[in-house]
Formats: structure tokens, C-alpha cells, sequence
């Protein structure tokens, strides 16, 4: 009887050569795709995962479960991974593993298998979840093993065992997508002499191409959540869609980072994210009206531990969960609305509605309803000094 894997499958080069290794090393492989916002034809997949041998493929779009269960708890966060990063890829690979385990219980298979790297940082969330969710579940991963230690192999190695793949063209850039964002590696960016290519980017205009009109969006929350964007009632996905489109309209929500990978290199990455990057704005100048100080502060630190977890793979740790479970009780009076201005790269307040304000106006202004009492500043002081003082 053949041993069963179940495979994370996304019908490119790696994962098409990934199969047919598979299948020499004597396995029964069933196929898993997920659909977390990237040009996606379950179509096409399950027609290429057929022409490959494949006798299932389970093609799931995962976009609902990914917005709520893992974006939205980012989102609560203000989750942002060496300060530019809004780990769009980092949240979508603890669900894809999930899903792998899943399966693999469904299908009774001792085996699960992904075409990640052997240097970059998927192949450690993967690897990580899955390990978290069941220990027991024997990992393959083929281009850590195998002979194909090139682009140029694997597409000679497609030729030679008639492996349908789309395209036999050398790959400028490494692109992924999801709803949150886009991840963009590789050609001219690794040297770190160069600008990024207008050329690589998807969602986001040049600055010199973007209205010289500026545009504003308000967006509305409920204990944290959004919940409404300029007056209209709208999920996470659609509201998502709409600030990709206006945001990069205006050059919003780019990064070029040279960020610190997992495995111990540092790695040059590009990224954009519009509807994120305005979305975490908003939600933090709505949290600087409704939370106190000291939480604001202390959730600062939380949002950088979280966002390190997210992005080393360990979203289902003990210690990310518990970290969740305290933003969650922060977002109790985050609800309210924050209008935004968007202008030539640039995201600026333009209103602030707190259902639950802690800023007061008549403590606050220097004009004549003033009610702060200045007599009660020097007690303070004296008590406020004291520690500080040497002698």
C-alpha cells in the first residue's frame, strides 16, 4: 500500500515538480490550494493537479477565515514586524498549515509536504504549525532534499517528465500575494544599491502618476473591528478591496525593507499593502483617544512581541494567544471614527469620533471654558519629582 501525503499546492514550477518527486519516491499525493487573495482559477489548478496524476485536490478559498481569524487580530494589534512590515504572507501561512493537518486527519495520511525554500522563512511557519498542531505528522519538504538545486533544473526536470508548468521563462521577481498584501523578492532589489523597480510593484501608482486632488476615506470600528467605510456597512474583504484601490491610487502603503529572516539572514524585501497600512492608521489614532496611557504604552510592547511570533510562525504558540487575549480586552471602547486623508504617499487625520473619548476639550483647551485646575499642578510636581531628585 502507498504511503499518502498531502501536499500544499499552488500549481507553480516548485510545487508541479513537487508532485511528480512525490510520486517517484512512491507515494499517493493529494493536492491542497488555498485561495487567500491571489490571482487564483481553481479551474486551472484542478485541471494542471489532473494532468499531473493527481487523483484529489482539495481547492478551498480560505479568504473569510483569513480575514476574520487572522488579519482582524493583527489588525487589533497594530501589528507591524520591524516597523514596516504588516506581515501579510506571515499571517496567511499559520492558516495554510492548519489546513494541511486537516487534511491530512481526513485523509488518514502520516505525511504533509510544501514546496518552501530551504533558506526562507515559510518553510519555518509551516514547518512550526504543523509541528504545534500535531507532532506526529511526518514533514516533507522537497527542495530542502532534492537534486534540483535550480530554476533552470526544475524546468529541465519538467521537460524530462512531461510536468505541465505555465511558463519556462526565468522569474524577474518572487511575488506573493494575499488580501493583506504583497511580498516582492529577488532580481535587481538584491543589491542593495538599487532602487526598487516601478516595475515590481502591483497595487500602488508611482508618486510622479498619482491625482494631485487628494482623497479622504472614514472609517468606522466597532470595539475595534471595522466595521463601515465613508457611511457604508461592509465585510473586511470588500472594505479591504476598496482601500487597495484608493490607497494605491495615491502611492500609499509601500515598504522596502532589509529585514531580519528567521533562519538567521537578513533579506531584502519589498512590500505593499494600501488598505493595510491606512487601516492600522486609522485604528491607532482611534486607540490614542479611547485608551489610557499606560495601556497604549504596554500595548506597544505587545504589538512588538506579537508581530515577531506572527512572523517566526508561531501563531498558534501559547504565548501569541495569550498576547491576543489582552488586545482583545483593550478593544472593549475602540469603537468610533477616523476620516483620513490621502495624498501623494502620505496619510494624514482629518477627523477623530470616539463613542468612548478619554481626551476631554474643556481640560484640554487654553481658552476660556477651561477647567484644568493650574493650582493643583505644583503638589503634583513635588510628588511627581521626588525619585529624581539627588539632593
Amino acid at each position: 500500500m502507498k504511503k499518502k501525503v498531502v501536499l500544499a499546492y499552488s500549481g507553480g514550477l516548485d510545487t508541479s515538480c513537487c508532485v511528480r518527486w512525490l510520486q517517484d519516491k512512491g507515494f499517493e499525493v493529494v493536492c491542497f490550494s488555498a485561495n487567500l487573495g491571489s490571482e487564483f482559477s481553481p479551474e486551472e489548478l484542478k485541471k494542471k493537479a489532473k494532468q499531473s496524476g493527481i487523483s484529489k485536490i482539495y481547492v478551498m478559498d480560505l479568504q473569510k477565515e483569513f480575514a476574520n481569524d487572522y488579519i482582524i487580530p493583527a489588525l487589533k494589534t497594530n501589528a507591524v514586524y520591524e516597523s514596516k512590515y504588516v506581515l501579510s504572507t506571515a499571517l496567511g501561512r499559520p492558516l495554510i498549515a492548519k489546513y494541511l493537518v486537516d487534511i491530512a486527519h481526513k485523509e488518514k495520511a502520516e505525511y504533509v509536504a510544501h514546496g518552501c525554500t530551504g533558506k526562507g522563512n515559510d518553510q519555518v511557519r509551516i514547518d512550526t504549525t504543523i509541528k504545534i498542531l500535531d507532532s506526529k505528522l511526518k514533514i516533507i519538504a522537497p527542495l530542502r532534499v532534492w537534486e534540483l538545486t535550480s530554476r533552470e533544473s526544475e524546468i529541465a526536470y519538467a521537460k524530462e517528465k512531461g510536468i505541465p508548468v505555465s511558463s519556462t521563462k526565468e522569474k524577474i521577481y518572487s511575488i506573493d500575494q494575499n488580501i493583506w498584501g504583497i511580498s516582492i523578492e529577488g532580481g535587481m532589489m538584491e543589491d542593495l544599491k538599487n532602487a526598487p523597480d516601478e516595475a515590481a510593484y502591483v497595487l500602488t501608482r508611482s508618486m510622479e502618476k498619482t491625482p494631485s486632488k487628494a482623497e479622504y476615506v472614514d472609517i468606522e470600528f466597532n470595539k475595534g473591528v471595522p466595521v463601515k467605510l465613508n457611511g457604508n456597512k461592509m465585510g473586511m474583504i470588500e472594505m479591504i478591496e476598496k482601500l487597495n484601490k484608493a490607497g494605491g491610487k495615491h502611492c500609499i502603503g509601500r515598504s522596502d525593507l532589509v529585514e531580519d529572516r528567521t533562519v538567521g539572514i537578513k533579506s531584502r524585501e519589498v512590500y505593499e499593502a494600501p488598505a493595510a497600512w491606512i487601516m492600522i492608521r486609522a485604528h491607532q489614532e482611534l486607540e490614542s483617544v479611547a485608551l489610557d496611557k499606560d495601556t497604549l504604552s504596554f500595548k506597544d510592547i505587545v504589538a512588538l512581541k506579537y508581530s515577531q511570533l506572527t512572523y517566526q510562525g508561531l501563531w498558534f504558540s501559547r504565548l501569541r494567544k495569550s498576547l491576543a487575549a489582552f488586545v482583545e480586552l483593550t478593544q472593549e471602547r475602540v469603537t468610533g471614527s477616523i476620516k483620513l486623508k490621502l495624498f501623494k504617499g502620505n496619510i494624514s487625520v482629518a477627523s477623530r469620533i470616539a463613542k468612548y473619548p478619554l481626551y476631554k476639550m474643556e481640560l484640554a483647551t487654553y481658552g476660556e471654558k477651561d477647567q484644568f485646575d493650574r493650582q493643583d499642578a505644583k503638589g503634583f510636581i513635588e510628588i511627581f519629582s521626588l525619585a529624581y531628585r539627588e539632593k
